[in-house]
């Protein structure tokens, strides 16, 4: 029997801890941001491909760690897998910290690394769905969310208070200080019992009983272990056969198309350029030096942690598509109008600082609608049979995205004007709002069954 705690622990303590893993993904995606000008003083670097390289490395590595997250979690169980990315996460953040001077190729493995562990810790989504009740289950993609952009915000308040130190200390110990919220994850962790449906996998059934009795009433535990071991009987039968051909049969195509497009079109959007860059976009646009703008992160921070509160309050009470259309439009207006205006007008008589005001409206609309609701249709839209497979797919898309904006924004702003590169990103989102208009499903208020049905018929 698989080692199980007697003591009882609170569900209060094993859900903070199994959403804990969004706010250190959060600080990793959001670090970068503010220490990036520090960084190029420190190092001298002018190369946008070499920046480009640096901030980007995290999501090449998270590409390969979200295809090594699903296998692993179900062979070393999704607590031990948590414990492993966390590990991985602490040491890849010490490294980046401890960068030798002019060590660009030391902060690139130590960027992957951290990157893998990112990835990896996917596993955290399936260990929080699969402990949660049924009824709040719909919620935890929005809390997810809450919790990834908390971090995120947590994260640029860091890069601020940190700004008046050496230009060598001050990226360091911001890159470094990603180590101490995966110790915390780590360390909580070690508290937390395996999840109910990998004991189940695994015919654990006595323990994944005892992990219920944390969790559900008495009254609830028989019914859901029945349940669970159903559910999972039926994904080993469904997902013998299927191969990546199957994803892309006549049967499958629609919705594999629609779950993998919207998760590509997310970042493809150019969410992160913003995310990643903006320091680096007001000192393009005001003159202002990029590590003296790190105040305009907090701002967009506060915008997400607001918009991913909106989100849990809406959710359920709007359809998927129209909330994914009208942020959508309103994005790409936010990428195009700079553009129009300058032609309209002369770019020389607009506030400097007009594209920033317009990239904050983008940001606004992007945090209660495409941010959440993304992850919401894939967890709804792939049938049960392919639903590992074509996740996973679908993941794996959304991080190539994320890398291509990372690595290809500097190099294009270097070329171009920045209203322009974001004019192009206007385009693109033009596109994926009719892509959600023609392409996707309607998948708010009906069963997986019913969005199957749908899906065979075209």
């Amino acid at each position: 029997m698989t080692n199980q705690s007697t003591k009882k622990i609170s569900s209060t303590y094993i859900y903070f801890f199994g959403a804990f893993g969004g706010i250190l993904f959060g600080y990793d995606i959001g670090v970068m941001t503010g220490a990036l000008p520090f960084l190029q003083r420190d190092w001298h670097l002018t190369d946008a491909g070499v920046i480009g390289w640096i901030t980007s490395a995290l999501m090449l590595g998270a590409i390969a760690g979200g295809a090594l997250a699903g296998q692993l979690s179900d062979k070393l169980g999704r607590r031990r897998m948590i414990l492993a990315s966390s590990f991985v996460f602490a040491i890849g953040a010490l490294m980046a910290g401890l960068s030798p001077h002019n060590g660009v190729a030391w902060l690139l493995i130590a960027r992957v690394l951290l990157g893998i562990a990112v990835g990896a810790a996917s596993a955290l989504v399936s260990y929080m769905s699969e402990m949660a009740p049924a009824k709040t289950r719909g919620r935890l993609s929005g809390l997810n969310q809450l919790m990834i952009v908390s971090g995120m915000l947590l994260s640029y308040i860091v890069d601020f208070l940190l700004q008046g130190l050496p230009h060598g200390m001050a990226w360091r110990l911001m890159l470094g200080l990603a180590a101490v919220p995966a110790i915390i994850l780590f360390l909580g962790v070690l508290k937390l019992p395996e999840s109910p449906r990998f004991l189940v996998k695994i015919n654990d059934l006595a323990a994944a009983r005892h992990v219920l009795t944390f969790i559900r009433r008495d009254n609830e535990i028989e019914p859901e272990l029945v349940e669970i071991q159903r559910t999972v009987s039926m994904e080993s039968s469904a997902q013998k056969n299927v191969t990546l051909a199957t994803l892309f049969s006549s049967k499958y195509r629609y919705l594999v198309t629609a779950g993998i497009g919207v998760a590509a079109f997310q970042q493809f959007m150019g969410a992160n350029a913003i995310f990643y860059y903006i320091p680096l976009i007001v000192e393009k646009a005001s003159g202002q030096a990029a590590s003296s703008a790190l105040l305009w992160p907090i701002v967009q921070g506060v915008i997400l942690v607001l918009g991913a509160i909106l989100y849990m309050v809406i959710a359920d009470k709007f359809k998927r598509r129209t909330l994914l259309m009208i942020g959508g439009t309103v994005m790409a207006l936010s990428f195009l109008m700079p553009v129009a205006l300058n032609a309209l007008v002369g770019e020389h008589h607009l506030p400097p600082m007009l594209i920033v005001v317009f990239l904050s409206i983008f940001v606004a609309f992007y945090s209660f609608t495409w941010a959440p609701l993304t992850w919401v249709l894939v967890g709804e839209v792939f049938p049960l049979a392919i639903r590992g497979r074509a996740s996973g797919l679908a993941s794996s898309f959304n991080w190539l995205g994320s890398f291509a904006v990372g690595l290809l924004f500097p190099i294009m702003t270097a070329m171009m004007p920045q209203a322009s590169v974001f004019a192009i990103f206007g385009v693109i989102s033009i596109i994926a709002v009719l892509f959600i208009k023609f392409a996707v499903p309607e998948t708010h208020g009906r069963t997986l069954e019913e969005i199957e049905a749908q899906g065979t018929n075209h």
